[in-house]
């Protein structure tokens, strides 16, 4: 039985060495997408699913200091009005980079946007990061607030990715 392990620990630890020269040689023909060896893939395929279901939904609680609204449906039509900064709980929302989706963080912004006209400020580390086709809306009334959101394209992503197709480029 340890002989078994070891040699799968052996055959995955190859494939992921392949797979790190893979995207070493690939990167230098295409700088903006990383494509992973099939060990990479085998082995991310049920974790970026997962991923690409949690993307499709923004709902979360902030707890902070602030007063302010705001509805976006799609970039084109964000409005906001206030400012807070908080930590939020909950789903974060639409990753759009490869990276682990994380349940809690801090968050805020300040100012007034409307449409592409966005006079926020946000810190890079706190920012929201809504996606361009995002859905949503939010509320913070003095020390709470929430926020909900929905992004329709996550959807094709998550079926093209069931095809390990990754048109967002989010995929680990």
């Amino acid at each position: 039985m340890k002989s078994i392990v070891c040699s799968g620990l052996i055959a995955i630890t190859l494939l992921g060495t392949a797979s790190a020269a893979e995207t070493d040689q690939q990167e230098s023909t295409t700088p903006h997408a990383t494509r992973h060896g099939v060990g990479h893939t085998v082995l991310f395929y049920i974790p970026n699913r997962v991923f690409d279901v949690l993307d499709i939904v923004r709902a979360r609680v902030r707890l902070g200091p602030g007063l302010a609204v705001g509805a976006r449906v799609t970039k084109l039509t964000d409005v906001f009005l206030g400012g807070y900064n908080s930590v939020f709980f909950g789903l974060p929302g639409p990753r759009q980079a490869p990276k682990v989706p994380v349940p809690f963080g801090p968050e805020a912004r300040s100012g007034v946007a409307v449409s592409v006209a966005d006079a926020t400020v946000t810190d890079y580390d706190a920012n929201p990061r809504y996606a361009d086709t995002e859905v949503g809306a939010g509320v913070h009334v003095a020390i709470i607030g929430a926020e909900v959101g929905v992004d329709p394209a996550e959807v094709f992503d998550l079926l093209f990715g069931i095809f390990l197709i990754d048109f967002r480029e989010d995929d680990m």
